[in-house]
Parts: structure tokens; sequence; C-alpha cells
């Protein structure tokens, strides 16, 4: 008795759906490289002091100390950043903001970085240097 070929259930000629692009770890749900990639990769600057502290979290994520390095303040900036390979990051809560916007001159951003076996809550300090939005410090919460 001959085999019978099987039937695919796709129509001929058609490509299977691609993968949805995973969200950016900052959070928010669009794509990571029109998130905060386009600010890592330096093709925009982020517009606020949220949006500079959500592309730091994504970068601590990432291990990208260049990013980190070059929007921090250079009043506060280390002269290294040694990351921690282990440290795995699992999400981001904004809680507050206060200014920030593109009409203030510096702004607050107060939240809760949870990582494998605990959480960072920070209030980080952020100010404008040459028109673009750079981290100061932070105060540990709790």
């Amino acid at each position: 008795m001959p085999k019978r070929a099987s039937r695919s259930t796709r129509p001929t000629g058609s490509a299977p759906a691609p993968k949805p692009a995973p969200a950016c770890p900052c959070g928010l749900p669009e794509a990571y490289a029109v998130c905060c990639g386009r600010y890592h990769s330096g093709a925009v600057a982020a517009p606020t002091a949220e949006a500079l502290m959500r592309s730091r979290y994504s970068a601590f994520v990432k291990g990208d100390v260049a990013y980190l390095l070059r929007t921090w303040h250079p009043r506060t900036r280390p002269a290294r950043l040694d990351l921690d390979p282990g440290m795995r990051w699992t999400g981001l809560e904004v809680l507050e903001t206060a200014d920030g916007s593109g009409f203030h001159s510096t702004g607050t951003v107060t939240f809760r970085a949870s990582f494998r076996g605990g959480a960072l809550h920070e209030r980080s300090r952020f100010e404008r240097v040459d028109g673009a939005w750079v981290y100061v410090d932070g105060e540990f919460l709790d």
C-alpha cells in the first residue's frame, strides 16, 4: 500500500510568520532596536530623564559599559566601570518622575530595578549637559 504524502497546513508559497522582536529590557513594549537600542547606538539622544534612566537600565542588562560612561555626568563619572558578569537584571518599575522633560534642565526618577535575588530601589538625579540628559547620582531608598 503506497504512503500518502502529508499535507502542509500552510498555503503554498507563503513564508512562516516572523517572530516578533523581543520587548525592550526597559519594560516598554517596543522592540529594543526602536526603544533603547537607538540611544545605545548614538542614533539619537534620550529626550527625557526617564528615557535616559530606562536606557541606562537596558545598558546594564546588555552590559554596555561605554553607554553607561557616556551618559554619566562628567563631574561624577567614575574613571572605569566594571560590571558583574553574573548579575541578571529581571525587571524595571518606574515609580515616580519629577521634572526631566524637554522643558527642564534637571529631573529625578525613582525606580525599582529587580535582579535575581533582590531589587535596587533608587531615586536618581539627572541634568542636561550641552543639551543632553546625563545621570548625576542616586540615593538608595529602603
